[in-house]
């Protein structure tokens, strides 16, 4: 169903069936075709309330029918995952299309630091079916093994998944060290056994801001 033409447009193909991708994302489609706004981006009141309660702005839309529609977002580098019954955790903006019968929603994953007393959310995909994930320059696939925890810049993560735990570790972010970083920040750690997708750019991240 899901296919890349080239690095950034991703095609799918449907047979009446449907994908939610961003809005705004689709450039071109034939065949017929019908959309459909949703709000959120997670099912249920408890992915709309989170959404708003961390001031996320996710728009995704629903397309469904017979075709082929294209996908592309500001020229990013797109990557495709398939997920067998696991979830993936990406930050909402990476997030570009999934099948309809992948449930999405809402997972707080820590405090952005004691002193600001912030939490952090991250958008959720799980099920059976594809994803695809935007990323700044192609993304690196690293894996993180019981041996070999991983720590890694929040400006440059982008995904993660499998049985991987995630922490954040106040003080010197590699931005900092280079004298570039203000404010609190922190690195995330990675324990356990997956993969984390981290792209070769870093996003903007003031203070340590995902």
């Amino acid at each position: 169903m899901f296919r890349l033409q080239g690095s950034k447009v991703l095609a799918v193909d449907m047979t009446g069936d449907a994908v939610k991708a961003k809005n705004g994302s689709m450039v071109a489609y034939d065949g017929q075709m019908a959309f459909k706004k949703m709000s959120g981006g997670g099912e249920g009141l408890r992915g709309m309330v989170t959404r708003r309660l961390t001031g996320e702005q996710m728009t995704v839309m629903e397309v469904r029918g017979q075709g082929t529609c294209w996908f592309a977002d500001r020229a990013s580098e797109i990557n495709l995952v398939n997920l067998q019954g696991d979830t993936l955790y990406v930050e909402s903006s990476n997030l570009l299309a999934a099948d309809s019968g992948l449930r999405t929603g809402t997972s707080f994953t820590g405090m952005r630091g004691a002193s600001q007393g912030n939490g952090l959310f991250t958008t959720t995909v799980e099920g059976h079916g594809q994803a695809a994930i935007t990323s700044d320059g192609p993304a690196v696939v690293l894996r993180v093994s019981p041996q070999f925890p991983l720590t890694v810049d929040p400006g440059a993560y982008v995904a993660h998944q499998g049985n991987v735990r995630q922490s954040f570790q106040s003080g010197v972010t590699f931005r900092t060290l280079m004298g570039e970083g203000g404010g609190e920040a922190f690195q995330i750690r990675f324990e356990g056994d997956g993969l984390v997708y981290v792209q070769p750019s870093e996003r903007n991240a003031i203070a340590g801001d995902v």
